[in-house]
């Protein structure tokens, strides 16, 4: 990421920031290892198991780093299958993590993704939380905590008064297009993190939520000028997140150049994440170091009539999630998995791999997806509910059942059809009836783990 004059780094400039609390801290540690030369999931499943055996030292040897990008497609990630975007940096962390390729938010609320990040909770069970959050069992154990946000709903957030530390870092009052990505909202935000971590002392844990392409378009025109060919119109120059349905007779080119805007805005992000990792290079925190990359939500970009959240239907676009974790010994690296998975395994999956109780998470019962990683297990379960406003949806390893409000069910074979492109209800009559009782059942529990199998007509996908 360059960097202005006077050898400065991007990120060592410091944004304007707000203080809720504040707590003294300075310095850094790490430990490593190595899992080059062998299988990757054999290397994590070696790696994990020895570290959930060894006996737990009296000070915590490992930090950890987690950020949240909202509204973030999957799409726009060259990991997750783009090939036009440059984003060098998160491809590069990529290949030394572990990816889920079929993350799936609960719902798209913010509250409720946050509920399951802090207190494992499912959103079909969401209201009053009861139990520690995930901040108070990390501080708990000896680490220093904060979070850095530019988003005021989520450093509003109960939970979020439990951090030691809670920076929200200023936003303009009426955004304009920058001139260099140094001046972006998201380098502001990423500033602040890397600011914090200069001072950090180990062990700790730092959370980083950012609002993403949530917040404004205000990348240099150029980045996103970059994607347009030459018979191209040129991108618009917004700076407001748009947010419309399309009109049947919509202009393919004016979609078209929404989409570039928002390849600029992944590629002033690439930018981020690149200097945040030179830094944890450079400072040798990196190899002590647990890091996840996670979107809060995707971002829907003309696939099915909408270009923003809108009425947040639960198609792909906005359901499935980036979901990396590089973890600091390098088991699971260049690894990953097809599992369902979902924001409340989150928290209890840190926890494992911090060898912390997760047990004392919640109410007690928050599961982990280190044996996925490690490859002990394929899968943790067979089935996952989807909520938005009175929209259902489950997803099995072979099969898509969207409910909309005030529609005809519709299914979608799996992995296949990613996009939700051919409806297939009326061709699988006994599918879309068994789905729909895996809805109802789901609806007053929200996780399957602990549920019978179910039936392989339920779980396979056609030939």
């Amino acid at each position: 990421m360059p960097g202005p004059a006077g050898g400065e780094t991007a990120l060592s400039l410091l944004p304007e920031v707000m203080p809720a609390r504040r707590r003294e801290c300075a310095g850094c540690a790490g430990r490593k290892a190595g899992a080059a030369g062998r299988d990757p999931l054999q290397s994590a499943g070696n790696c994990l198991m020895a570290s959930r055996t060894s006996p737990r030292s009296a000070v915590p040897d490992k930090n950890l780093i987690c950020i949240v990008v909202d509204r973030l497609h999957a799409g726009m990630v060259g990991a997750y299958g783009n090939s036009w975007i440059r984003t060098g940096a998160i491809d590069h962390l990529a290949s030394e993590s572990f990816l889920f390729d079929s993350a799936l938010l609960e719902s798209p609320r913010l509250d409720h993704l946050y509920q399951a990040y802090w207190m494992a909770q499912h959103a079909a069970t969401a209201g009053e939380t009861q139990g520690t959050s995930f901040p108070q069992v990390v501080a708990a154990a000896g680490y220093r905590t904060a979070l850095v946000t530019d988003e005021p709903v989520v450093a509003e957030l109960p939970a979020a008064g439990q951090f030691a530390e809670t920076l929200l870092v200023a936003t303009a009052d009426e955004p304009q297009t920058a001139e260099d990505v140094l001046e972006t909202e998201l380098a502001r935000l990423f500033a602040a993190a890397a600011e914090w971590l200069e001072a950090a002392q180990a062990p700790f844990c730092l959370w980083i939520h950012a609002r993403g392409m949530a917040g404004p378009w205000d990348a240099p025109l150029a980045l996103r000028n970059a994607y347009a060919d030459e018979d191209d119109p040129v991108p618009p120059a917004l700076v407001e997140a748009p947010n419309d349905r399309l009109p049947e007779d919509h202009d393919p080119d004016e979609v078209l150049g929404i989409r570039h805007a928002y390849a600029g805005q992944v590629a002033a992000l690439d930018q981020c994440v690149e200097g945040l990792c030179d830094q944890l290079e450079a400072s040798g925190q990196a190899k002590g170091t647990l890091l996840t990359l996670l979107s809060g939500r995707g971002f829907p970009l003309g696939e099915h009539g909408r270009i923003g959240p809108c009425d947040e239907p639960l198609f792909n676009e906005l359901t499935q999630l980036v979901w990396m974790m590089r973890f600091p010994d390098g088991c699971g690296a260049l690894a990953r998995s097809p599992a369902l998975v979902q924001p409340s395994d989150l928290p209890g999956t840190l926890l494992d791999g911090l060898e912390l109780d997760r047990t004392r998470l919640g109410a007690g019962h928050a599961s982990s997806l280190l044996e996925v990683i490690g490859g002990k297990k394929p899968a943790l379960r067979d089935r996952v509910l989807l909520l938005s406003g009175n929209e259902r949806a489950v997803r099995t390893p072979g099969w898509y059942l969207r409910l909309p409000a005030d529609g005809q069910a519709e299914l979608y074979a799996k992995p296949s059809d990613r996009w939700e492109v051919s409806e297939v209800a009326s061709l699988a009559d006994d599918v879309v009836a068994g789905l729909q009782d895996a809805v109802r059942e789901l609806e007053t529990r929200g996780s399957a783990d602990g549920l019978p199998a179910l039936p392989a007509l339920l779980v396979s996908e056609p030939d």
